[in-house]
């Protein structure tokens, strides 16, 4: 499925325009992007939570040329789904 049928089917469950579903999705993710960004985590009740995971700055090997490469430190979003949701996916 795709963004546009996902925004379809939504705003045919929710008896919505397609647009209105659009800005509602917009806006969820910003918030989701402004929660983070202050460094805290997000649980969402039934689907699931987001927290900021931070990895550690690493040496890697190019294969090919054996060349080492320092990879920095950076941030990561982690999305683990809810039991609710588990459950609802599994068949």
């Amino acid at each position: 499925m795709n963004n546009k049928e996902f925004i379809s089917a939504l705003a045919e469950k929710m008896k919505m325009k397609p647009n209105e579903i659009q800005k509602l999705i917009e806006n969820f993710s910003t918030t989701i992007a402004d929660c983070m960004e202050e460094g805290d985590s997000l649980t969402v009740q039934g689907f699931g939570s987001f927290e900021i995971k931070k990895k550690v700055e690493r040496i890697v090997v190019n294969p090919n040329t054996k060349q080492r490469m320092l990879i920095p430190p950076r941030v990561a979003i982690s999305f683990k789904a809810s039991n609710v949701l588990k459950g609802k996916t599994k068949q």
